[in-house]
Order: C-alpha cells, then structure tokens, then sequence
C-alpha cells in the first residue's frame, strides 16, 4: 500500500507541475494566490531586529550592504526606444561602468554564448559586452526565467536571486556603475525597494514611432493584421510580455486584443507610467537626440554627474528619421486604438484605486520631455 501511495503521489505531482505551467493552470493560481507570494510582514517593528536580549548571539554585518551604495545608477526603458543610446553615452564618460541590459538572454558574460552580432540600428556601438569580460562565472546566478517570467514585481516581492546578479556586477565594476535595462519597467517597485540609493532613470519614446521600429520594416505586419497572425513578426517579445503580464493586467489578453498595436500601446503606456511613478528623473527620447545638451544637463545634476562631459558625448548622438508611423496608417488610425486603450485603462485604474487604500508615492523627480 505504501508503495501504491508513492506511486500516484509522484504521478499527482506530476501532472499539477505540467497543469501549472500551462496558461490555464496559471490563470487559477493567480486568481487564488493573489499577492500572497509578494507579501512581506508589516505587523512589527523592525527596530527590533537590531536588538538582541545576548550579547553573545551575532548581529548583522556593521558594513554597507551593496544594494545601499548611493552611486549605483539604474535605467529602466523599453525595446527600440533609444536604450542603448543612452547606455552607449554613460559607457563614454570616463571613470563609469555601463552594463548592456544585464538580463539579455545572449549572456554576455559568457563568450560562448553572447556571439559577435550587433545590431546595424545601433549607431556607433562595436559591442556590448565589453564590461562583462572575465565574469563568466555570474552564470551560477544568472536566470532566463527573468525575460519572462515574473517580468511584474511589487515593492514586497522577494527575489534575492536576481539581487545578487545585479549587486556583483555592481561590485565588479571598475567605476560607477551603470545597469540598463530593457526588462525592469514593471520591476521597478523592487528595484526601488530593494536598491533604495540608487538613482533611477527612466527613458521613454513616442509609442507610434516605437511601433514601426519594433517592426522594423513597416510592410511586415498591416494596419488590418490580425492578432493571429503577429506571432511570426514579433520581434521584440511583445507577445511574451502580455501573456505573462495579463495576470496583473488582465486586459491583456490577446483574445480581447483588436489589433497588436493596442497591446504594444497598453505596454507602452503601462511602462510609462511605471516609469513616471518610480524614477528620479524622465527622459523624453526626442528631447535626448534633437536637444542633448538640455537632456543630458537636467539627467547628470540629477544623478550627480560632472557636467563638462557632456560636450564629449554630442558626437555619439544621431538623430533618427522622426514621423515614420505616418507612413504605417494614418492619424485617426492611431487615435482610434490608443483612446480605446485609455479607456480600459482609465477604468482599470479607477477600480483599483478604489479597492486599494496605498498612499501615493511622494518622491522628488525631474522630467526631460519634448511632449
């Protein structure tokens, strides 16, 4: 009997282990679990944890924690948005470490892994990779889970994991260290929990000519494409992201989607907002390439930078072609998704907010926008 009760307490488990990681099993954890995995206490003092009734017993290390360091820098930006711009400029100011999307499934740490390609698109960039020489060894903490999965974390959720990937590139670095990323919009609520000095940067773009960008040539999905069919030119994880978001956001669900460019809207908006929320300072990408000196000037006395750098770094920035969504469909095409999206989200929100008694964050910021 016991071995009976073995053998389909393995085949029960299973079975739920591939139930939970199919999209309906998620759906119900979700629904059931809510935010109880991203719990943390708030019911005690934690004043206490520093007192101890035994002089014996040991206490926490009197040195800095790394994720307390307050010259850490942290760039938060989407796909095709002018990210490795701005990572390109902060890795050619002397005396900092500028980390390409730290995250990136080529793992740049690993030179069997990373390959040589860059993209075209990305003006005056050899590599990306440079930083990361000789820690191949991060790849016992690295996880590509993190493209994924869990790609939303709030304040409370806890991911030590991921936390010591982005402190020993921290200590590594030979400099002030830079992280940029493409994958932390919705991680920011953690980011700025658990990196409390750190200055965070947030770098957005106008969302119709980051459409046609992340399409790349515009021929390659029309105005009139269907949900089903945007799987095969999805080229920037637009439909990774929603699935795995659609738990948090449900107006995700690309069954309830029109056309993709809702999705990316929602997305952008989303990450926009999250960004504006969480960040020190907002940088309009238009503002960056067509008035650098003014960008560059409000984004360095936010973050403490030298200011006579900035003369140096004008060479790197080339403007790209403006308006090229105009060719993509016309304004009231545009108009007609993103008031659409506005509306969920506006709905959305307000019901949230009434459901939630959370006070408003109350964080000095600055904005650099052309909007």
């Amino acid at each position: 009997m016991r071995s009976l009760r073995n053998t389909m307490r393995d085949e029960f488990f299973d079975v739920w282990k591939k139930a939970c990681t199919a999209d309906d099993g998620k759906s119900a954890l979700a629904g059931s679990l809510g935010d109880l995995l991203s719990w943390r206490p708030s019911d005690v003092n934690t004043d206490v944890f520093s007192e101890s009734p035994y002089n014996e017993v040991g206490r926490r290390s009197a040195s800095q924690p790394t994720c307390e360091r307050d010259d850490i820098i942290i760039v938060s930006a989407r796909f095709r948005s002018g990210s490795t711009l701005l990572w390109n400029l902060f890795r050619n100011i002397p005396g900092f470490v500028s980390y390409y999307e730290p995250f990136n499934e080529r793992r740049w740490f690993d030179p069997n892994a990373r390959g040589e390609r860059v993209d075209s698109t990305h003006r005056k960039v050899a590599d990306y990779w440079a930083e990361y020489d000789g820690m191949a060894d991060l790849g016992d903490v690295f996880d590509e889970a993190w493209n994924e999965q869990e790609l939303y974390m709030s304040e409370g959720a806890w991911n030590p994991r991921m936390k010591s990937y982005m402190e020993q590139l921290v200590e590594r670095a030979d400099g002030r260290p830079v992280l940029q990323f493409n994958r932390l919009d919705f991680r920011l609520p953690w980011a700025r929990r658990t990196f409390p000095n750190a200055k965070l940067v947030h770098l957005y773009r106008h969302p119709r000519d980051q459409w046609t960008s992340n399409l790349q040539k515009i021929e390659r999905f029309a105005p009139d494409g269907k949900m089903s069919n945007f799987a095969e030119v999805d080229g920037f994880y637009l439909l990774n992201w929603a699935r795995d978001l659609k738990y948090h956001f449900p107006f995700l669900e690309e069954k309830t989607i029109e056309h993709p460019y809702q999705l990316h809207y929602f997305l952008w908006k989303l990450s926009y907002v999250y960004g504006r929320s969480w960040s020190d300072v907002s940088v309009g990408f238009e503002e960056l390439t067509t008035n650098p000196e003014r960008a560059l000037f409000h984004l360095f006395d936010t973050c403490s930078i030298d200011e006579s750098h900035i003369e140096s770094l004008l060479p790197l920035i080339e403007p790209p072609p403006f308006g090229k969504w105009k060719k993509y469909a016309a304004d009231a095409w545009f108009k007609r998704h993103e008031e659409h999206c506005e509306d969920v989200l506006a709905s959305f929100f307000a019901t949230q907010k009434s459901e939630s008694r959370a006070e408003p964050i109350d964080r000095p910021r600055k904005e650099v926008s052309s909007l």
